[in-house]
């Protein structure tokens, strides 16, 4: 089973696509919204982030420890990972 961590904001649209996605595909990931973790844990999830998207933007979806990382609401490229309709 692969280990998938998806770090978005609340309020973002492209995030909220991307879990619908993985939703839908019934993929199992642990979800951070950074937006709704008190501070000092903010800090350290966005270096977290960091390390495997230097821009820090969101969504940034971490596969296996980061074997592989998804920058952004990419259709083509979550559905070619995950299947989909």
């Amino acid at each position: 089973m692969r280990n998938i961590v998806l770090f978005a904001l609340s309020t973002c649209p492209a995030c909220k696509k991307t879990r619908d996605l993985l939703d839908t595909n019934k993929i199992e990931y642990v979800l951070v919204e950074l937006d709704l973790v008190d501070l000092d844990s903010r800090d350290k999830l966005l270096g977290e982030v960091r390390r495997f998207n230097p821009r820090e933007t969101f969504p940034t979806l971490v596969i296996n420890k980061g074997e592989k990382v998804i920058v952004g609401y990419d259709e083509s490229e979550l559905k070619g990972e995950f299947g989909g309709h």
